[in-house]
């Protein structure tokens, strides 16, 4: 790598070729850095803020937002995405839902030509009700879905950074490109299953946030066991239901981005989600427990967008939409949970 600098910081004049730009530097694009970096891949990994590339560069530790782990100096470090992309040969965006759309639109006049594009995003976009599939059609055009692919599963950042075994799936319309993408990422600890079915991917891996919260809220409330797995239960159905409307297949909610994350992110003080919705249930309002947390909860956002997404498609998604109450209309978590349980009574399935 000629010219290539000591300091791992990228400057202007830097180009490092046939590398893996992972934009997005929170949790889980520093734990995929690492893991890609520990592989033997070069790494480029962007945060939106040179102070905090700074930091990481001069402490080689992602202080303010992944403390504990030390990056390899296979990673470099940018503010800028004309740096992180040009020598690119994969792209991975870890980014909050939120900022998908804008860093897209960011990235697209520097993206390498027939560069697969990976999301380990989930949400739902709540402006557009859009998954993240369709924000990137919606900004690269149409061309780019040959070539994306979604990376989801049970698969808590800190746990894959300690290198503790974790099981994935990697989607794409595309079959071919998510067994290469498989072959690629995998080592082994990280073990990687391959899927055709981005669609039903992503809706698990966004709803069992929404799912959590709920989970967290009954924990909080005092509930018990039995609570818990009705809850897991009946929301993986939910995601099921959202999913078939999606065009998802439903046997991709029985796997690893479906009732894996369901029950991952449902039963883990580690999730943020849970931890949202417990504090809400011990008597925090929705912004001071947001606010506590420091951390994104995607959960919160995608409450929002799979309730009027639910609205929008005729699908039902009760305990989605008490979740969108507690947090926007102020309901009381207890009512939230009685509101559920006097339902009408009905077949479980049909």
């Amino acid at each position: 790598m000629g010219g290539h600098p000591r300091n791992n910081l990228l400057d202007a004049r830097t180009v490092v070729q046939g590398h893996i730009a992972v934009l997005g530097a929170g949790a889980w694009g520093t734990a995929l850095s690492l893991v890609f970096a520990n592989k033997g891949e070069r790494v480029v990994l962007w945060t939106r803020q040179s102070e905090h590339a700074r930091d990481i560069q001069e402490t080689r530790e992602n202080r303010r937002l992944f403390p504990g782990f030390a990056l390899p100096e296979t990673v470099d470090i940018t503010s800028s995405v004309e740096q992180a992309l040009p020598g690119a040969d994969a792209v991975v965006l870890a980014l909050p839902t939120t900022a998908v759309r804008q860093i897209v639109e960011q990235a697209a006049p520097h993206l390498p030509e027939g560069v697969p594009v990976v999301t380990a995003s989930k949400g739902i976009e709540s402006s557009s009700l859009m998954l993240m599939s369709e924000v990137i059609e919606d900004v690269l055009g149409p061309t780019i879905r040959d070539r994306c692919a979604f990376l989801s599963g049970p698969s808590f950042a800190k746990e894959v950074a300690e290198q503790m075994p974790t099981t994935v799936v990697m989607a794409a319309t595309n079959y071919q490109l998510s067994e290469a993408l498989q072959q690629r990422f995998a080592t082994e600890r990280l073990r990687i299953y391959a899927s055709d079915d981005p669609i039903g991917v992503q809706v698990g891996g966004a709803l069992k946030n929404v799912i959590a919260i709920a989970a967290g809220a009954c924990d909080g409330l005092g509930f018990g066991h039995n609570t818990r797995a009705a809850l897991i239960t009946r929301g993986l159905a939910e995601i099921a239901r959202l999913a078939i409307a999606k065009g998802g297949n439903v046997l991709s909610l029985a796997g690893l981005a479906g009732l894996g994350d369901l029950v991952l992110t449902c039963n883990s003080d580690l999730s943020r989600n849970r931890t949202l919705g417990f504090e809400m249930a011990r008597g925090r309002k929705p912004q001071e427990a947001l606010a506590w947390l420091g951390h994104v909860a995607e959960g919160a956002e995608t409450a929002k967008s799979a309730y009027r997404l639910a609205e929008t498609l005729g699908v039902e998604l009760p305990i989605c939409a008490e979740v969108y109450q507690v947090l926007y209309e102020g309901k009381p978590p207890a009512r939230a949970v009685q509101e559920v349980l006097s339902r009408p009574l009905k077949r479980e399935w049909g």
